[in-house]
């Protein structure tokens, strides 16, 4: 994506882009197993880690700081600090965790800022993924939202606009790892007994030793949507408060994503996908490859079908199964019959549509699906030479009275200009994937990006002959800005030979200083002519 399409668009103030900048190396550094060196120095990443981790100076573990989990060598608190080039003192608690949904995070101490910098790391570890991977919607407490409540530095307007809208929503396995990591570092400051107090209160608290100090969370990829939630339970109580999330996951309702703009910025590099990942646009993109599919003369329908029949199936599993766990509570007990029976009974209201007259259909050619969600296949020969015989859809003999009728030639030419869209099980299946223009009730509820949103784009070149465009070239690089961005337009995911690149979190932090750095020479070129 390139400067077109912000035409006319607002660019990031430049202090934002600067702090942002000062504060990145702390969420990279957060990465202190292999995964950073891997990325940087793919030839001797070994050799890297290795003298990142510290193994190569071992008579300077005693110095390093103590963090759960943490190796004999102490070298997670080794490679943090290299990484940052700080002295062992600035690092007073930290957790490298490799447990699901529990965040791996340092608490540093910058005493010649003012600022106390909490660093979460992002996705690094087969736990983490699983923590990615719960992406399935939650609703947020008023204990999640806290900081948003109970602020007195939010307009009232904003709050009572929060307030009067729950039921809130947020990505399920961001929102467990955010209140886990509230009590690690906060504990309850509610109860008076002083071992109820974590870190920050003892830290940030009154006469203490930061009090008043800025408090900043950063995070890169997971930990900037870790970070993002734990500032809404955070902001109340540190009004100097501000999260940096750099690519972060969709994981906030729209109501309660621009409400925190005031204290949360999301910084997205070109198209990484990190960002536009979510359960709705997983479900559009599915979609749209199918459709395209669909749409090739030279592509293999039978195998089209098989797709469609089983997104189509899990679709409406997933939405019976929901329907079936908000029931549980009144028929608990007899509730793994009702998931199948509605299942059947699903199946068999969408492919007889049209004709429910009809008491027991026949499938006489292609595919059949079991009542486990296989697929099994028929010998359409077999079906066209005894044409009045039955092929039963289920293969359990209780499902026979739920069996799908389909007629061959429909079958056969479902992608026809003139077939209804009742045969076409394409057509069904793009039916119950949610629009992110007109969305219905039965769809799940979008996750948008947190707070305000900053997208770095890579610049057009001109070919202006200016001093400013001499500096460019002269530098052999490429030139990048920064946007103030509208968060509807990351709903959907964008293939491009760059998605996955562009996530890697150094690109980022080379495009902030390459913002930076064609401000400051803009500003050189500027005052002579001022002068």
């Amino acid at each position: 994506m390139a400067t077109e399409s912000y035409e006319g668009s607002m660019e990031a103030p430049e202090m934002q882009i600067r702090e942002a900048e000062a504060l990145h190396k702390f969420a990279e550094a957060a990465y202190t197993g292999p995964l950073l060196d891997v990325g940087r120095n793919p030839c001797v990443f070994p050799c890297a880690w290795l003298y990142r981790q510290g193994i190569l100076s071992p008579w300077t573990r005693n110095r390093r700081p103590v963090l759960d989990g943490d190796n004999w060598w102490r070298g997670h608190a080794a490679a943090f600090l290299k990484y940052v080039n700080l002295p062992p003192e600035v690092l007073r608690q930290g957790r490298v965790s490799q447990v699901k949904c529990q965040a791996a995070y340092f608490v540093v101490v910058l005493h010649h800022l003012q600022s106390v910098v909490i660093a979460i790391r992002g996705t690094e570890t087969p736990e983490d993924l699983i923590t990615d991977g719960l992406c399935k919607e939650c609703s947020l407490s008023v204990n999640d939202l806290a900081g948003l409540i109970n602020s007195n530095y939010i307009h009232y307007d904003i709050k009572k606009n929060v307030v009067s809208s729950f039921p809130h929503y947020g990505h399920s396995g961001i929102a467990e790892a955010a209140r886990e990591l509230f009590m690690q570092i906060e504990g309850n400051p509610e109860r008076p007994d002083s071992e109820s107090y974590g870190l920050l209160s003892k830290l940030l608290g009154f006469g203490c030793e930061c009090f008043g100090y800025n408090v900043r969370i950063v995070g890169h990829s997971l930990g900037g949507a870790i970070a993002a939630l734990l500032g809404l339970q955070l902001y109340n109580r540190y009004p100097n408060l501000h999260v940096y999330s750099y690519g972060p996951l969709p994981c906030l309702d729209l109501v309660v994503a621009k409400a925190c703009s005031e204290f949360v910025t999301s910084i997205i590099f070109g198209n990484e996908f990190s960002s536009r990942l979510s359960v709705g646009s997983v479900m559009r993109l599915r979609a749209a490859a199918i459709t395209s599919l669909s749409q090739d003369p030279k592509a293999d329908s039978a195998m089209i079908f098989r797709l469609a029949r089983r997104f189509l199936y899990l679709s409406k599993y997933q939405r019976n199964n929901t329907s079936a766990e908000n029931e549980s509570e009144l028929q608990s007990g007899t509730i793994k019959d009702d998931i199948n029976h509605q299942i059947h009974r699903s199946q068999c209201e969408t492919y007889n549509e049209g004709s429910t007259e009809q008491d027991n259909q026949t499938i006489k050619g292609g595919l059949g699906i079991s009542n486990y969600g296989e697929y099994m296949s028929f010998d359409s020969e077999d079906c066209l030479n005894n044409e009045h015989e039955e092929c039963s859809l289920w293969s359990d003999a209780r499902a026979r009275d739920h069996s799908v009728g389909i007629d061959n030639a429909k079958f056969t030419n479902a992608f026809a200009k003139d077939a209804r869209s009742i045969d076409d099980p394409v057509s069904q299946f793009i039916e119950t994937v949610p629009d992110s223009e007109n969305p219905s009730s039965n769809d799940p509820p979008e996750l948008y990006l947190p707070g305000s949103v900053i997208h770095i784009v890579l610049e057009k070149q001109t070919s202006q002959s200016d001093l400013r465009t001499l500096w460019r070239m002269q530098e052999g690089g490429k030139c990048y800005k920064a946007y103030i961005a509208d968060r509807e337009s990351f709903k959907d995911i964008i293939v491009s030979p760059s998605m996955f690149l562009d996530h890697l979190p150094w690109r980022c932090h080379d495009a902030l200083r390459k913002i930076l750095k064609a401000q400051t020479a803009e500003d050189q070129v500027t005052v002579p002519h001022i002068i």
